[in-house]
């Protein structure tokens, strides 16, 4: 196969191992990113953190687990942690999250997966700060009397609802894009989103670790430092995975860049071979063929002998030709055609001198 063709080859075979892990990896990046507010994109969260921070809300990205809030909190102050799932979940309250709560936190969830009713897909709502644009069927039909109250909803069900535990409260949404990016044109969605996370007027952190996003400490932690484990942590890994397929390709097609020179081992000289082809020429100017036939011929069954252990006594050709077929398991006839040749002893052309020296260089070739 020609070196052009190999090239082709091999980058097809790596362009198609790119294609598949961009297909298998890109999806799964832009979902998780999805309800993020360092997203831009429709279902991400990049709009209404601006519009938070030009309120002069008191509001900040959370890049840590829920466990170092816990412990990092002072007890006599209060947070409001907003959580915009990715994709919809089923509501988790454990007794962490509602011990958390009762000291008098807010919790507020966006994207709680509950049943989906007969209500319109997309129903516009009314509220004290405007139109509100819902965009889901998903109802919560059946809110516990006295326990839940019922921010937002039609005769389907609820669509925000909360939960009061102790000083502080649990706030559920079952729709993550409640304020996302593609809602920015619709002041209502923006303003109650604020209104539900400003309940409390305290701090309010957006979690952003739920999304894949740490800070410094919390990679140095988790990862221990490891430029690996941090690689495979963000979307640096597909490359990386890509370039690790092209590197192997390329040395799978013998382009050893990375490897030490091989030296080339010097040619083994067959003396015989160099005495024939010296003395050939010499006599072919001479247009000696019959001397060349009977010296050389002689020569090459000496040879012969000596490698099938005859010795350097001439022998008859019955015997070589018995020795060549036993030691070799190979057919006798060229040898027989070079001997027949040889004890002639007639005048031949220079062409029929030239193909018997390459029959005999054949025959020593089988060693």
């Amino acid at each position: 196969m020609k070196k052009t063709n190999k090239f082709w080859i091999f980058g097809a075979i790596a362009l198609i191992s790119i294609m598949i892990i961009t297909v298998f990896s890109a999806p799964v990046n832009n979902q998780f990113n999805s309800g993020s507010t360092y997203s831009r994109a429709p279902d991400g969260y990049g709009a209404w953190y601006k519009f938070m921070l030009e309120k002069g809300a008191d509001i900040q990205r959370w890049e840590k687990p829920f466990i170092d809030l816990e412990n990092s909190q002072d007890i006599n102050s209060s947070v409001t942690l907003l959580q915009v799932n990715s994709q919809l979940e089923n509501q988790v309250i454990n007794a962490r999250i509602e011990s958390w709560v009762k000291l008098g936190n807010i919790l507020v969830v966006l994207g709680i997966k509950k049943e989906v009713t007969k209500a319109d897909f997309s129903t516009i709502h009314d509220t004290e700060v405007g139109k509100v644009e819902i965009e889901t069927s998903r109802r919560a039909i059946k809110p516990e009397p006295q326990k839940e109250d019922n921010l937002l909803g039609d005769r389907y069900g609820a669509i925000v609802w909360q939960k009061q535990f102790g000083q502080g409260k649990i706030i559920l949404a079952t729709t993550q894009y409640l304020a996302a990016n593609a809602y920015q044109d619709i002041s209502g969605n923006y303003e109650f989103l604020a209104q539900l996370v400003t309940q409390g007027e305290q701090k309010i952190l957006v979690d952003e670790y739920i999304h894949g996003y740490k800070d410094q400490e919390v990679i140095n932690k988790e990862l221990g430092n490891s430029v690996v484990n941090y690689l495979a942590e963000t979307p640096l890994f597909p490359i990386f995975i890509q370039g690790l397929i092209i590197l192997f390709l390329l040395i799978f097609a013998q382009n050893r860049r990375f490897a030490k020179p091989i030296k080339l081992s010097a040619p083994i000289v067959d003396n015989s071979q160099a005495y024939i082809q010296a003395l050939a020429g010499v006599l072919q100017k001479a247009e000696s063929q019959e001397f060349i036939l009977e010296t050389i011929g002689k020569e090459q069954k000496i040879q012969l002998q000596k490698k099938l252990g005859l010795g350097q006594n001439i022998v008859e050709d019955k015997s070589l030709i018995y020795a060549w077929i036993q030691q070799t398991g190979e057919s006798s006839i060229e040898l027989e055609k070079v001997l027949k040749i040889q004890s002639q002893k007639r005048k031949i052309t220079e062409s029929e001198l030239l193909n018997w020296l390459d029959k005999w260089e054949k025959i020593f070739q089988i060693f």
